[in-house]
């Protein structure tokens, strides 16, 4: 059986954002980040998003600013610009 990497994600008070698995970040503005992880694709979406961290020999990923919607699909190909809702969307609607 193929072992999965970890991968897990952390929210602080909508403000902070701590990643493990991180693989690589494709995109970023200060409204969305994009990332490849161990578990899929994610997308962080928000106002004043800056990446205060990032370590690809371990997979970390830190990012501040104010968030309103994280995301995952399975691929990069999948992930298009407002398609679907995210977790945090749903909830601060």
């Amino acid at each position: 059986m193929k072992e999965v990497e970890r991968h897990t994600v952390i929210l602080e008070e909508r403000k902070r954002v701590v990643a493990e698995g991180v693989r690589q970040v494709d995109a970023f503005t200060d409204k969305e980040i994009r990332a490849d992880t161990a578990l899929g694709y994610l997308v962080l979406k928000g106002e004043g998003l800056n990446i205060t961290d990032l370590n690809l020999d371990t997979g970390r990923l830190v990012v501040e600013g104010r968030f309103q919607a994280l995301s995952y699909a399975e691929e990069k190909g999948t992930v298009r610009r407002g398609a679907g809702r995210g977790l945090l969307e749903r909830l601060f609607r």
